[in-house]
């Protein structure tokens, strides 16, 4: 089994920022992709920023030039740096990773809150 383990989450002003970490452990023998997605509450779960199985990263374009994503493999561990955050950014936001432990599989963190007050 593989557990996601998140955490940084928590309020903050807008234009403030928050870092979240998210650490995954278990039976690991690689991971091809690992990222953030958030859910706000009656919207649908939207992808914020991924590192790809090829290594490129991609960001969600209400992002960019905010948020920057980070990893230290060595920890299996990737980090979100959010600046200036904005109320639309309100949301519960999951850390997901594509596991190599005999296949591929896909497994998803419990999710940590992040609110904006404006």
């Amino acid at each position: 089994q593989v557990q996601l383990v998140e955490s940084g989450g928590g309020l903050v002003q807008a234009g403030g920022s928050l870092r979240l970490s998210c650490a995954a452990s278990g039976s690991i023998d690689s991971i091809e992709a690992m990222g953030w997605y958030r859910q706000a509450p009656g919207k649908q779960r939207e992808l914020v920023a991924t590192f790809t199985s090829l290594g490129s990263i991609n960001y969600a374009d209400s992002v960019k030039g905010r948020f920057a994503i980070s990893r230290d493999p060595a920890k299996d561990t990737v980090y979100l740096k959010m600046n200036n955050l904005k109320p639309d950014d309100t949301a519960v936001y999951y850390c997901r990773a594509t596991v190599v432990n005999g296949g591929g599989y896909i497994y998803w963190g419990q999710g940590t809150q992040v609110s904006v007050s404006s």
